[in-house]
């Protein structure tokens, strides 16, 4: 899960081989006690868009960095080959030429592409050599209902076909019938099921009633062996919110702080703005410190959200924003 760490100043740099979370016994009494005060957290949440500015240099620096970050995504119905070759050519190359060469900056891809299960062959061929891994959504996806002996079934499925990152949907009713050990168990073994390709949990958090119950959710499924922690599908009604976003990373930082593990944290839906990009990262930079701010411990599931960048990464370097339809994904 390994992809190239960009400088600020465009430049390649080696990313430090992150030792993989391998989960530990479940903890109930940890568990348990894991709380949510919903009202400071919602007041610290407000607070977020206007505690962090950056202009300038400082802010093109930042908006490509966001870029490095981002699980370029096409997750539709009516997916063709075609359509996942043009988004793998985009992950390549995310932004015109011409404006990387103002910004003298090289080497800068997306994080990941995205795909479901049926286009994972597509993809790794069509981002061959570039370095760029590719992720699989499974489990039956988005709401994760199909059979389990399927939903295990198709991880393996997914990483034969050479996906390197599995996005998992979690049961929600666990989560909502407090029913810990039974979530845990399936964590364990849709991360035994993914061998060496990495594990993100999506906890579907729209969905889960309280923020209490994401906080639970999200140290039971880093117990049991979680490489990420993720929002949402972006199928659901609510996807990534701030409020959200705070209690999981704090529930990452806790558990990094007790086991000596990091675990990485990726939002999903609802993120299209570079404003709002530059928000989330300057969440995980007061909250979990630099270290998160790199493609193995952090993700931003969007594909939406590359065009609104390049657009603000053009003003820039031209002073003038161009039409957004000059900045297609696929």
């Amino acid at each position: 899960m390994q992809t190239p760490t960009i400088s600020a100043e465009g430049h390649q740099l080696p990313t430090a081989i992150e030792p993989r979370n391998p989960g530990m016994a479940l903890d109930l009494d940890w568990v348990r006690t894991a709380q949510a005060n919903t009202s400071a957290i919602e007041r610290r949440a407000k607070t977020l868009p206007g505690r962090r500015s950056v202009k300038k240099d400082y802010q093109a620096a930042w908006l490509c960095k966001a870029i490095s970050l981002i699980d370029l995504t096409t997750l539709s119905g009516d997916d063709s080959e075609g359509r996942v070759e043009r988004l793998c050519a985009k992950a390549a190359q995310p932004v015109r030429a011409d404006i990387l060469d103002a910004l003298d900056m090289t080497g800068l891809t997306t994080g990941a592409v995205c795909v479901y299960h049926d286009m994972i062959e597509t993809a790794v061929s069509a981002l061959k050599g570039t370095g760029i891994p590719v992720a699989a959504v499974s489990t039956g996806f988005p709401a994760g209902l199909s059979p389990y002996h399927l939903r295990i079934a198709e991880i393996g499925e997914s990483v034969k076909a050479g996906a390197e990152e599995i996005d998992i949907v979690i049961t929600r009713r666990h989560v909502l019938q407090g029913n810990w050990k039974a979530l845990y168990d399936e964590m364990a073994e849709m991360r035994a099921a993914c061998g060496d390709a990495h594990i993100k949990a999506i906890l579907a958090t729209g969905e889960l009633g309280t923020l209490r119950n994401v906080a639970r959710a999200s140290l039971v499924c880093m117990m049991a062996g979680a490489d990420f922690i993720k929002t949402s599908t972006g199928k659901e009604s609510v996807n990534a919110t701030l409020p959200v976003s705070l209690v999981m990373i704090r529930a990452i930082r806790d558990y990094y702080d007790r086991t000596g593990y990091r675990v990485g944290y990726k939002p999903a839906g609802g993120i299209s703005k570079a404003k709002d990009a530059l928000v989330y990262l300057s969440l995980i930079k007061d909250e979990l410190g630099d270290r998160w701010l790199q493609p193995d411990l952090f993700r931003f599931g969007a594909s939406s959200l590359l065009g609104d960048i390049e657009r603000q990464l053009e003003h820039h370097v031209t002073g003038h924003y161009s039409a957004s339809y000059r900045h297609a994904m696929a």
